[in-house]
């Protein structure tokens, strides 16, 4: 399982300095008001108004994308998991997120490899915006569906050779080499990939 991570606003930094997360209310007049109600935002001073649209479109930007993500990656895709930040307001807004996704190959089976790449590509492409690690991760479904590829035309060479002219050894020897390096390419622990935006 690796990552699809969606966008980050890991550079995003409350105005005033406060770190990547904003305390509620601010001080002043919004912090007697419950967090996240209309009366604590129009206490919030103009750069914390500010700070908030900041945060909220993120928050739309990242659900967005991650649900792109798990929507194209079905099967193969877990649960959206977001990282939140703290606005001005008292509320969590998700800043952060990611979508596992199996990018390992079928065992034994390089045509079902061949089409559960296709989806790992389609996941990692789905948003409006793929990041360039999104880009990363749908080169390498690419590069493991190839290599299904290669493996599925050398074993039905060889099985063709077999039944014209007997056992080829050199077409039998290929295919098994294939078979080798698709076992090795399974094993492979792959990345985690993400993508990041400043806001």
């Amino acid at each position: 399982m690796v990552a699809l991570s969606g966008i980050s606003s890991a550079l995003f930094t409350p105005p005033g300095g406060g770190g990547r997360a904003a305390r509620a209310g601010g001080g002043g007049e919004g912090a007697s008001a419950p967090p996240g109600t209309p009366a604590t935002e129009r206490n919030l001073s103009s750069e914390q108004q500010a700070q908030l649209r900041e945060l909220k479109q993120i928050d739309a930007q990242v659900r967005a994308h991650e649900q792109a993500h798990k929507t194209a990656g079905g099967p193969y895709a877990g649960s959206i998991q977001l990282e939140y930040t703290t606005g001005p307001d008292g509320r969590k807004y998700a800043t952060a997120g990611e979508v596992p996704i199996d990018v390992s190959p079928v065992r034994g089976n390089p045509e079902a490899t061949i089409t559960k790449m296709e989806v790992v590509k389609r996941a990692a492409l789905a948003p409006q915006d793929p990041s360039p690690q999104d880009r990363a991760v749908a080169a390498q479904a690419d590069a493991t569906k190839a290599q299904a590829q290669t493996e599925l035309r050398q074993s039905r060479n060889a099985d063709t050779g077999e039944q014209e002219e007997g056992t080829s050894g050199s077409s039998l020897s290929a295919a098994r080499q294939a078979a080798e390096n698709y076992r090795r390419a399974a094993a492979v622990t792959q990345p985690a990939f993400s993508f990041a935006i400043s806001a």
